[in-house]
């Protein structure tokens, strides 16, 4: 087995070569490749364990990470100035090798990232709601993982993964794995997970929730009674769950 780490913005994790995506990763994350084949390779995601294939030439040696980004978006530059030549965009979450600091910008391998948009690898958030909350309108993406497309399982992945807290990239997983269950009838309060069958999303406050959503195909908020009604009425079922963290 070897490890390596993600060199692209953002990497299709497929379930098989040329299959369908099932999550994605971001620039930096680690990955242990356990096969290859054909220009492919089949690994394991280091912060969550889900297994896939991915092209090989998407991957490349380990290397210190220093930071990570947390804006919902930054750039990286040509030098270390906002007028010059932006060279590729990168999302929350993708982690980085700096190698000095110019002019308040961060040098990568990449190019120069404005130290505004990063922190340290050792820093966790501290509220996984308000992270989500930077994802609002990024459209739906099934199976994203990123702030250029996104879904309801991996927003809520991006919340708690950027707070420390361990969460698995599958709704039926989070449902299974995630916090306390609650009973019918208690009080949601902001934090809270809501599950439906092949769904899930953040309560973020009173009668409202926080999720990735293929009705509105972006991020959004939507009140919850509402929610409820509307994904029982399209024949989605009621929810199955409420979990506290």
């Amino acid at each position: 087995m070897t490890r390596l780490r993600v060199i692209q913005p953002v990497v299709d994790l497929l379930r098989s070569p040329n299959g369908p995506r099932d999550r994605q990763l971001l620039f930096g994350d680690p990955v242990d490749v356990v096969d290859k084949t054909d220009g492919w390779s089949r690994i394991t995601s280091d912060k969550d364990g889900y297994p896939g294939w991915v092209r090989s030439d998407q991957l490349g040696p380990e290397a210190q990470q220093t930071h990570w980004v947390t804006a919902p978006a930054t750039h990286a530059y040509k030098q270390p100035d906002m007028k010059s030549q932006d060279r590729v965009s990168l999302s929350f979450g993708s982690k980085l090798c700096v190698l000095s600091e110019q002019n308040r910008f961060l040098e990568t391998e990449l190019g120069f990232i404005p130290a505004i948009h990063a922190k340290l690898s050792a820093t966790h958030l501290t509220d996984p709601v308000a992270v989500a909350e930077l994802f609002l309108g990024t459209p739906y993406l099934w199976g994203g993982n990123s702030r250029f497309g996104i879904d309801c399982s991996g927003l809520v992945q991006a919340g708690l993964l950027a707070c420390g807290i361990p969460c698995p990239g599958d709704s039926s997983d989070q449902e299974r794995e995630l916090g306390m269950a609650l009973p019918t009838g208690t009080e949601p309060k902001r934090g809270d997970l809501l599950f439906w069958k092949g769904h899930v999303a953040w309560v973020y406050g009173e009668n409202m929730l926080l999720h990735a959503n293929a009705y509105h195909m972006d991020v959004t908020f939507e009140p919850m009674d509402q929610a409820i009604t509307r994904i029982l009425e399209q024949g989605d079922g009621s929810v199955t769950a409420h979990k506290r963290l």
